[in-house]
């Protein structure tokens, strides 16, 4: 288990490395069975794939689709997706359609805390300018002083209540998971810890998921606890889906780091268990 991670991007989307870059990475620090899931888009599986035959490491065609659900930006992963389906490749461009208006509006917000060019910033740390988002003006924001580093700047900026915070209208829950299963995938409700419900509203998000065809909660990610582990494992289990395991890798030393998740054995079945059947 310590060496599946399904959970991770390239520069494809909001990361640093390219893809075969991530692949590399992976397999030097241990991953043995690894899922490339960039924000919204999937140009970079191809690259991976390849990369990973040559590694002799397990690979996993996946994708990460931001979603709003009750005004509030979730992120549903789909693992083990075909990555030429129609349906997931229109909605996929529908959703990233919004991000240049939004990175404008994002921009505009800083401009009046005094921040000034900071659309013109985030587009040199994007090395695709289509997937601009929060995390290449968080880069800005960390190179020209204004933080102290990338993870600061979602402290004091780009969330919401602070400057540079844009709400936005992303894929319906439902429509999400559709297209992953469209594209014979399975839908994963990334990092639930985050988010911030009540217990009551994990409940109905979760609900919502499962009906709408989720399969498994990302249980183990760089972003939780050890008691969140065990929280979602029996979340996942009293909702009758799998868990899966990610560390959200986006760069060297700015995010969670391939092979650095603690060891924890689900009570659940195991997502991957899929791919290692």
């Amino acid at each position: 288990m310590t060496n599946v991670d399904l959970h991770c991007h390239s520069n494809v989307s909001d990361g640093r490395l390219s893809p075969s870059e991530v692949v590399r990475r992976a397999a030097a620090r241990g991953v043995d069975l690894l899922a490339l899931t960039d924000h919204d888009a999937i140009a970079g599986l191809d690259e991976a794939a390849q990369m990973a035959r040559q590694l002799g490491i397990d690979f996993v065609h996946g994708v990460e689709v931001s979603v709003s659900w009750r005004g509030r930006t979730v992120h549903v992963v789909g693992l083990g997706i075909v990555p030429d389906d129609a349906a997931l490749d229109a909605g996929l461009a529908q959703v990233r359609s919004g991000r240049m208006r939004r990175a404008e509006a994002m921009a505009h917000s800083l401009a009046a805390a005094g921040i000034r060019d900071a659309f013109e910033g985030a587009l040199r740390h994007a090395d695709n300018a289509e997937m601009i988002g929060r995390t290449h003006f968080a880069r800005h924001l960390a190179s020209i002083g204004a933080v102290s580093s990338v993870s600061n700047a979602f402290r004091h900026f780009l969330v919401p209540g602070k400057p540079g915070y844009v709400p936005h209208e992303w894929a319906a829950l439902r429509d999400a998971v559709r297209w992953i299963r469209g594209a014979a995938g399975h839908a994963v409700l990334a990092h639930p810890g985050r988010y911030g419900l009540s217990g009551g509203a994990m409940h109905d998000l979760l609900d919502e998921f499962r009906a709408a065809g989720g399969r498994a909660l990302e249980a183990v990610t760089s972003s939780h606890s050890r008691d969140q582990f065990r929280l979602f494992d029996a979340l996942a289990h009293a909702f009758g889906l799998r868990v899966s395991r990610g560390s959200d890798f986006h760069a060297p030393e700015e995010s969670a780091d391939f092979g650095s998740l603690p060891e924890f054995s689900p009570r659940t079945a195991a997502i991957w268990d899929d791919w290692r059947a």
